[in-house]
């Protein structure tokens, strides 16, 4: 297990300042929902279908602050937000945003109703069968919220016969279901906001999600949630494509190298985590 007080430290710091989440709607950005997919057959024409159309879209899941999330006036903000818009101007087309339930994402961009994936998406073996990832852009892990002041959670040990909700289809879910043998029940949410009011009603003990929205949930409401000191799993995070999709693929992955390389990771990371997450 990997001790993480101090980069939840500084992830609370910087996102002390956020708003909470909107109304989630499931309803694109753009004016046109349709996606700019590859034609059928061997030949691939991901990366001209996307310029030809003049836009990349991307499937997400609008509640999973602070990765992408709904402001006070029902705009979407985030992380991956502003990842995609840059990989976007880079690309030289606009950026239309899918919000799709979690549970069903992976099915949605193999159906072809978006181009790729920007949505906090962990790169796992199990997904790794169905689609294809980018390079990790970034480094997450799964981690335990609880209600501040529950003395009998300290340590991942002490879930022992609790109950813990998840989002349903994430790679929370697996993460404890690998993980946490020993917990009474695992309750699913298709929000993990919804996670986060059960437990603020005390319907359910603890919360496993990734660091960075449990640094967020710490930061939005101070004193009411903790973490606790140890990750129940490291995990990083890509950008999901259709397989086949490499002329996509790759040059996308040759803008994400260039964001980091020009230092715009490292300043949207600051932006949205409150520290650095590319610092070598």
């Amino acid at each position: 297990m990997k001790k993480i007080g101090a980069i939840l430290l500084t992830i609370t710091m910087g996102l002390s300042v956020f708003v909470g989440c909107g109304k989630s709607t499931k309803t694109s950005v753009g004016a046109n929902n349709s996606s700019s997919v590859a034609s059928e057959g061997k030949t691939d024409t991901s990366l001209e279908d996307v310029k030809k159309a003049g836009k990349l879209v991307i499937g997400l899941d609008d509640g999973y602050p602070p990765m992408e999330f709904r402001d006070e006036k029902n705009n979407l903000v985030g992380f991956d937000i502003d990842f995609a818009n840059e990989i976007g101007k880079k690309l030289g087309v606009k950026v239309e945003f899918m919000p799709t339930e979690w549970n069903g994402i992976l099915l949605a961009l193999q159906s072809k109703k978006f181009d790729a994936i920007i949505a906090g998406l962990n790169i796992t073996e199990e997904r790794k069968k169905s689609i294809d990832f980018s390079k990790p852009y970034l480094m997450g892990g799964q981690v335990i919220a609880i209600k501040s002041g529950n003395n009998s959670i300290k340590t991942l040990a002490d879930l022992k016969g609790k109950i813990v909700g998840c989002q349903l289809g994430s790679t929370g879910q697996k993460s404890a279901e690998d993980n946490l043998k020993d917990i009474k029940e695992l309750k699913k949410y298709e929000k993990i906001t919804q996670a986060f009011s059960e437990l603020t009603i005390g319907r359910i003990d603890a919360v496993i999600m990734d660091a960075q929205v449990g640094g967020y949930y710490i930061s939005k409401k101070p004193g009411e949630f903790e973490v606790l000191n140890e990750m129940v799993s490291e995990e990083p995070m890509g950008i999901g494509y259709r397989k086949g999709d490499k002329e996509l693929k790759d040059e996308i992955q040759k803008i994400v190298d260039e964001l980091e390389k020009d230092g715009i990771l490292s300043k949207l990371s600051i932006k949205w985590f409150g520290y650095d997450a590319y610092k070598k």
